[in-house]
């Protein structure tokens, strides 16, 4: 493993400097150029339950250089994947995922001479990807992962560690500028909080403000690149890394979002609690290993949690991507897998705003040379809660057609927002119809998901 939005400010934190050759961008195939008028809750609410190609193109170690044919295959392979095949990916999309997480370790075949510059035989094999998810109508989260662990170094090599930050988002701003709002960047992996600064299991807050203060520095760096690198990344829907994306950190308020004058970010955490269960599958000197999940202290902690992203993020426009959460299947008993693994997608997708992504890597929950989820009854529950929480029309109702006049019109999401503002001559002859995020509940999740739909029509 290793927001709706908040009003933009002008741009807090300056650029730093590199120089590069000039990139002429790419073009995404198909029609994954449109960049459209929705806000990021909306996107992260479109994308229902996702998956990631992990253990592949984040692959990294100085042993593949030295061992591998130098190409970005043998980087791709390294840790175990199969060549990804256009086939692989349809396979994700024939399971139900709306959106997969691309790990990238950009490190992978750089220049050795201090510019930091990307291979551009890797960057055209991520980029291959990307397109081929992009053609299945699926969405792509592209991100900077652990890549050699060089951002640790940060609080004592802080300016040739954020000129290797800076430099490769602006190599990939540059690359994808031109991709539309199916592709969104993901500042970093894990990686942003520093225990060498401040350890949070001592009870002392020494160097607590410190390690925070470079985690929003970064962030605020990574906007600031992405922003100022022109085309469709004027408005591109970002992700912003949580500190060490622990959701009671990332919940504290030292942890700041940045300052974005499109007003398009999501905020990542990932989901590994408790972590006896979650990721040890044998005793470790820090924590006992379980076999087991789903007692009622534990599925309250995962309520509790995903509360506290409601309340902190969610609630205040601010939507979350649970960029990963799962389980080893090693010494761990399958029923409980099912459980833990489909409890937290529906503690998710129920709260509206969180959009759950599976940590996955070759063949733990998704064969990747038979192209089906290793067990078919996960992926039947997956497909479940998504059915269940993102509704599609039947013959009988037609979504959002609050007014009952037979039709879907903007007419209807103008009743729908006169009904929430609570105003006297608004009433909802039909208000099933209206709730599109189906939670039982008629709220302003509707309402955005009724503006993406009118797009549609």
């Amino acid at each position: 493993m290793k927001i709706k939005t908040i009003t933009g400010s002008l741009l807090s934190a300056s650029l730093m400097v590199t120089s590069f050759p000039v990139i002429l961008p790419a073009v995404a195939s198909g029609n994954n150029n449109e960049m459209r008028d929705i806000s990021t809750m909306e996107i992260v609410q479109d994308m229902g339950i996702g998956i990631n190609l992990g253990n592949t193109f984040e692959s990294s170690g100085d042993w593949i250089a030295q061992w591998g044919d130098g190409t970005p295959n043998s980087y791709e392979t390294a840790w175990g994947s199969p060549t990804v095949t256009k086939e692989l990916i349809q396979g994700y999309a024939d399971a139900g995922f709306g959106v997969v997480r691309v790990p990238v370790a950009w490190s992978n075949m750089m220049a050795n001479d201090g510019s930091y510059k990307i291979n551009p035989d890797y960057m055209s094999r991520v980029q291959q990807v990307v397109d081929w998810i992009l053609d299945e109508d699926m969405y792509v989260i592209l991100n900077l992962h652990w890549d050699g662990g060089w951002l640790e170094k940060l609080p004592e090599d802080h300016d040739n560690v954020m000129a290797k930050y800076s430099a490769i988002w602006e190599q990939v701003s540059a690359e994808f500028s031109m991709y539309g709002d199916h592709l969104m960047f993901e500042a970093q992996n894990e990686e942003l909080g520093w225990g060498t600064l401040w350890n949070q299991w001592s009870g002392s807050t020494d160097g607590k403000a410190e390690s925070y203060g470079y985690v929003n520095e970064v962030n605020q760096t990574f906007v600031n690149i992405v922003r100022n690198s022109g085309g469709n990344n004027l408005e591109r829907h970002l992700l912003i890394s949580g500190y060490n994306t622990d959701i009671t950190l990332t919940c504290d308020p030292l942890f700041k979002m940045p300052d974005d004058p499109a007003g398009r970010m999501a905020l990542s955490v990932h989901y590994y609690t408790p972590a006896g269960f979650a990721i040890l599958e044998e005793d470790a000197d820090w924590g006992k290993a379980s076999s087991t999940w789903g007692t009622e202290a534990e599925i309250a902690e995962l309520e509790r949690n995903m509360d506290s992203l409601k309340n902190t993020f969610t609630e205040k426009g601010i939507p979350v991507i649970i960029g990963e959460y799962g389980c080893p299947k090693k010494n761990k008993e399958p029923e409980s897998v099912r459980k833990f693994i489909t409890s937290v997608c529906e503690a998710s997708v129920s709260r509206n705003g969180i959009c759950p992504v599976l940590w996955d890597i070759t063949d733990l929950h998704y064969d990747r040379t038979s192209f089906k989820m290793t067990d078919e009854e996960l992926g039947k529950q997956l497909l479940e809660i998504r059915e269940k929480y993102f509704k599609k029309d039947t013959p009988d109702t037609i979504s959002g057609d609050v007014n009952k006049d037979g039709k879907f019109t903007v007419a209807d999401a103008v009743m729908l927002g006169s009904w929430i503002l609570q105003r006297s001559d608004a009433e909802l002859a039909d208000w099933e119809s209206g709730d599109i995020s189906t939670d039982g509940i008629i709220d302003i999740f509707d309402l955005c998901l009724m503006r993406k739909m009118l797009l549609k029509v």
